[in-house]
Order: C-alpha cells, then structure tokens, then sequence
C-alpha cells in the first residue's frame, strides 16, 4: 500500500533544498558574465565566514570562490561572479566538493555541466 501524504505535511528535506538552488540559476551559462581575472570582494551575504576577497588567478581561492557562490549566492550573485567558461573548467572538479542538491540543480538544469565533467563536453 502507498502511503499517501499527510495534508499539511512537510516536503521532504532534499525537495526543499533542490528547489532552493534551482530557484536561483540563471537561464542559461552564457547568463555568467563573471570575472575571469583578478581580485573578486564577494559581498558578506555570500562570504559570512572568513575570507571575503579572492584573487581568480590563484586556483585554489578560484574554486574557494566558485563553492561560496554556488552555496551561497543568489541569482544575480551567480551571473555577476561566476564565469561561463571558468565554471565549465572547473566543473568536473567542483562538482565533487559541492552538496548533492546544488549539483543536482545545477546538472539538471544545464545538462551540459554533467556531459562536460563526464569527458564527453
């Protein structure tokens, strides 16, 4: 027998934050008009603990960065400092560093993300 749910219960958690992040995607990667190069202040809302200023041309801060936004960032903090073609680059790496629900949004959305960390971008 299928349980049915409760009315007035609640979504389950994993639902709640795979809406959460694909609510704040932009409508396409070309949409990333980030920085490619330099030194990025991220704004307190995204970068509340630690480290606010990032320098692109340093790999690790680079992916440092990406992760925060990912996580943290709204939709238009995700078109103003992320990079189409950074975020492709990275992808196949960040995908592993990220939660399950932002890269299931992410993936989902831009199928293209999954291909391209598979080798077959």
């Amino acid at each position: 027998m299928v349980q049915q749910p409760r009315p007035g219960a609640r979504p389950p958690v994993a639902a709640v934050l795979y809406e959460r992040y694909a609510g704040r995607l932009p409508d396409t990667l070309e949409a990333l008009a980030g920085p490619e190069h330099g030194l990025v202040d991220l704004p307190l809302h995204i970068a509340w603990s630690g480290l606010r200023t990032y320098d692109l041309d340093r790999p690790r801060q680079r992916m440092s960065l990406y992760r925060s936004v990912l996580a943290e960032g709204q939709r238009e903090d995700i078109t103003c400092f992320l990079n189409r073609d950074l975020l492709l680059a990275l992808w196949p790496t960040m995908r592993t560093m990220i939660s399950r629900h932002v890269r299931d949004a992410w993936e989902t959305a831009f199928p293209e993300l999954e291909r391209w960390a598979s080798g077959a971008g």
